[in-house]
């Protein structure tokens, strides 16, 4: 791959990153900006890592791994979507809508699946290893900052309705990853 299609591939697996962090822009009330900061710097590092991962095994974990792939992902953004919506139907009392450690390893690993694919792609097509790596992880940092702030720029509708549109996004990148 040359370095505009490493961009463009970049561009395209930053999107599942953009998406989760717009949902919880759109839900979480205190600071926004550390939260921001933690889902783009989880992101943009797992997005990073996976497809050196991909790349150093590609043989091995091929086998293995690929065939579940789709799976892993629906399971882990049916949770996290289900767990918004029912965070939504909570008194605000008892809401804990938060980034715990759980949650951000949970959001890096859902959304870094399709970058250990293509870690492998990168490497039977004998791309640029460390340009790629840097590319993918800086533009989902980047789009993991805009889809957040994106989130909390409309907050102006009634909070409950906006974690259960979350949590339905959520649910349809879990639902996507089957297709």
């Amino acid at each position: 791959m040359n370095c505009s299609e490493i961009i463009l591939l970049a561009i395209a697996l930053s999107i599942d990153a953009c998406v989760v962090s717009f949902s919880y822009g759109l839900c979480i009330e205190k600071r926004k900006r550390i939260n921001a900061l933690l889902l783009a710097l989880t992101t943009g590092f797992f997005q990073s890592l996976m497809p050196v991962i991909g790349y150093l095994f590609t043989d091995i974990i091929r086998t293995f791994i690929q065939p579940y792939s789709k799976w892993l992902v629906f399971l882990i953004f049916i949770y996290l979507g289900i767990n918004f919506i029912l965070d939504s139907l909570k008194p605000n009392k008892f809401k804990k809508l938060c980034l715990d450690l759980k949650t951000l390893l949970l959001i890096g690993i859902a959304t870094s699946i399709d970058a250990f694919s293509a870690g492998i792609s990168l490497s039977l097509t004998s791309s640029p290893m460390m340009f790629s790596i840097i590319a993918i992880g800086l533009i989902t940092f980047i789009d993991s900052i805009l889809g957040y702030s994106l989130g909390v720029y409309m907050k102006s509708l009634k909070a409950k309705y906006l974690e259960i549109i979350g949590g339905i996004i959520l649910i349809g990148l879990a639902l996507n990853s089957l297709f």
